[in-house]
Protein backbone atom coordinates (compact mmCIF):
# COMPACT_ATOMS: atom_id res chain seq x y z
CA UNK A 1 0.00 0.00 0.00
CA UNK A 2 1.45 3.36 -1.03
CA UNK A 3 1.90 6.14 1.50
CA UNK A 4 1.28 9.78 0.66
CA UNK A 5 2.61 12.46 2.96
CA UNK A 6 1.69 16.13 2.72
CA UNK A 7 4.17 18.32 4.54
CA UNK A 8 3.35 21.99 4.98
CA UNK A 9 6.45 24.10 5.65
CA UNK A 10 5.67 27.56 7.00
CA UNK A 11 8.13 30.40 7.52
CA UNK A 12 8.43 34.15 7.10
CA UNK A 13 9.75 36.51 4.44
CA UNK A 14 9.74 33.84 1.72
CA UNK A 15 11.86 31.39 3.71
CA UNK A 16 9.76 28.35 2.77
CA UNK A 17 10.26 29.02 -0.94
CA UNK A 18 13.99 29.63 -0.38
CA UNK A 19 14.19 26.29 1.46
CA UNK A 20 12.68 24.47 -1.55
CA UNK A 21 14.96 26.32 -3.95
CA UNK A 22 18.02 25.24 -1.95
CA UNK A 23 16.73 21.66 -1.69
CA UNK A 24 16.49 21.57 -5.49
CA UNK A 25 19.77 23.41 -6.19
CA UNK A 26 21.73 21.22 -3.76
CA UNK A 27 20.63 18.05 -5.52
CA UNK A 28 18.80 16.67 -2.47
CA UNK A 29 15.48 16.52 -4.31
CA UNK A 30 17.00 14.49 -7.15
CA UNK A 31 18.61 12.11 -4.64
CA UNK A 32 15.31 11.58 -2.85
CA UNK A 33 13.45 11.00 -6.11
CA UNK A 34 16.10 8.40 -7.05
CA UNK A 35 15.65 6.44 -3.81
CA UNK A 36 14.11 3.01 -4.19
CA UNK A 37 10.41 3.18 -3.43
CA UNK A 38 9.95 6.92 -3.99
CA UNK A 39 6.90 7.63 -6.12
CA UNK A 40 6.72 11.41 -5.85
CA UNK A 41 8.52 14.34 -4.29
CA UNK A 42 7.06 17.66 -5.47
CA UNK A 43 6.74 21.15 -4.01
CA UNK A 44 3.73 23.44 -4.46
CA UNK A 45 3.02 27.02 -3.40
CA UNK A 46 -0.54 27.61 -2.10
CA UNK A 47 -2.10 30.68 -3.71
CA UNK A 48 -3.74 31.78 -0.48
CA UNK A 49 -0.68 31.60 1.78
CA UNK A 50 2.57 32.99 0.41
CA UNK A 51 4.53 31.88 3.50
CA UNK A 52 3.66 28.20 3.19
CA UNK A 53 5.08 25.53 0.92
CA UNK A 54 3.42 22.14 0.35
CA UNK A 55 5.53 19.04 -0.25
CA UNK A 56 3.70 16.00 -1.62
CA UNK A 57 5.86 12.99 -0.86
CA UNK A 58 4.77 9.46 -1.87
CA UNK A 59 6.37 6.07 -1.20
CA UNK A 60 5.61 2.53 -2.34
CA UNK A 61 5.60 1.18 1.20
CA UNK A 62 6.19 1.99 4.85
CA UNK A 63 9.51 0.15 4.60
CA UNK A 64 10.70 2.44 1.79
CA UNK A 65 9.69 5.50 3.80
CA UNK A 66 11.39 4.13 6.93
CA UNK A 67 14.59 3.54 4.93
CA UNK A 68 14.42 7.15 3.66
CA UNK A 69 13.92 8.45 7.21
CA UNK A 70 17.10 6.62 8.31
CA UNK A 71 19.18 8.00 5.44
CA UNK A 72 21.86 10.69 5.90
CA UNK A 73 19.73 13.00 3.74
CA UNK A 74 17.32 13.48 6.63
CA UNK A 75 20.01 15.29 8.60
CA UNK A 76 20.69 17.57 5.61
CA UNK A 77 16.97 18.31 5.28
CA UNK A 78 16.68 19.05 9.02
CA UNK A 79 19.68 21.38 8.83
CA UNK A 80 18.09 23.33 5.97
CA UNK A 81 14.74 23.42 7.76
CA UNK A 82 16.47 24.93 10.80
CA UNK A 83 18.44 27.36 8.62
CA UNK A 84 15.16 28.77 7.28
CA UNK A 85 13.33 28.58 10.66
CA UNK A 86 10.45 26.55 9.25
CA UNK A 87 7.56 24.98 11.10
CA UNK A 88 6.07 21.74 9.79
CA UNK A 89 2.58 20.30 9.70
CA UNK A 90 2.37 16.70 8.43
CA UNK A 91 -0.58 14.74 7.04
CA UNK A 92 -0.26 11.01 6.18
CA UNK A 93 -2.54 9.05 3.86
CA UNK A 94 -2.65 5.42 2.78
CA UNK A 95 -3.48 4.96 -0.89
CA UNK A 96 -5.50 1.91 -1.78
CA UNK A 97 -5.60 1.14 -5.48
Amino acid sequence: MALIINIYYTGTNGSAKKFAEEMIASGLVDKIRAEEGNLRYDYFLPLEDSETLLLIDAWESKEALDFHHKSPMMKEIATLREKYHLKMHVQKFNEII
